[in-house]
């Protein structure tokens, strides 16, 4: 991950260096909510983007994520020689938890290149870092006749790399995009079984997975101020 938050550092100067050249762009004040419709399978993500001038905004996101089934898919079920975590899908289907994220978003081109500039429209780019935490339930498991806890946790931690074009409309907005990322997943669980003498023992695991990803979607929004 040391690579990843080097990667997310110099982007970031990158664009705070081209930003400090628009020594003659206004700073705007406009500010938009939205949500990404997306993701509501397992989660409802919440962005506010706020406008640093014609070609630089800021924009944060929260996620309040309400079951961990889709990635119990991506984790158990999907088999590409990857090792598993030892969570039930009981605790991944009922598993809570909450999202950060923070972008720099540079707006590329215009939507009309006949037109004067148009703040936060257009095509962009936008490196994103986030991090997640979900909480599994935990979950008795009895075993000769003694009730044992099994317990468990996932940390998430990656960096997005967004092209996209949003769309305004008076005071509506559609914002679609694709883009590649890399993520970590951390699982941390406490699980008891029979081992191979049938005694009683802790599986005290710790998984660690970096794996690329895709990102498709689109988020909707309103104009706030």
């Amino acid at each position: 991950m040391k690579k990843t938050l080097l990667l997310l550092w110099l982007s970031c100067s990158l664009f705070f260096a081209s930003y400090a050249q628009e020594t003659k762009t206004k700073v705007g004040k406009n500010a938009y909510l939205k949500v990404n419709p997306t993701t509501l399978i397992n989660e409802l993500d919440i962005y506010l983007e706020q406008e640093l001038s014609d070609k630089f905004s800021l924009e944060v996101g929260i996620s309040g994520i309400y079951t961990d089934y889709p990635d119990y898919v991506l984790a158990k079920k999907v088999d590409f020689g990857q090792k598993k975590p030892d969570i039930s899908t009981e605790q991944f289907v009922d598993g809570r938890g909450l999202g950060f994220r923070v972008g720099m978003r540079w707006y590329l081109v215009s939507p009309d290149m006949d037109m004067a500039p148009v703040r936060a429209a257009g095509t962009y780019f936008e490196p994103i870092l986030f991090y997640k935490k979900v909480f599994y339930p935990n979950q008795d498991n009895t075993i000769s006749n003694v009730t044992y806890t099994d317990s468990g946790d996932k940390s998430v931690v990656g960096l997005q790399l967004l092209i996209g074009r949003q769309f305004k409309k008076d005071r509506f907005l559609l914002d679609p995009f694709i883009g590649i990322g890399i993520r970590s997943k951390i699982y941390n669980y406490n699980t008891y079984h029979f081992d191979a003498n049938n005694n009683v023992s802790l599986n005290n695991g710790k998984l660690v997975s970096i794996l690329p990803s895709l990102q498709v979607g689109i988020k909707m929004g309103l104009k706030l101020w």
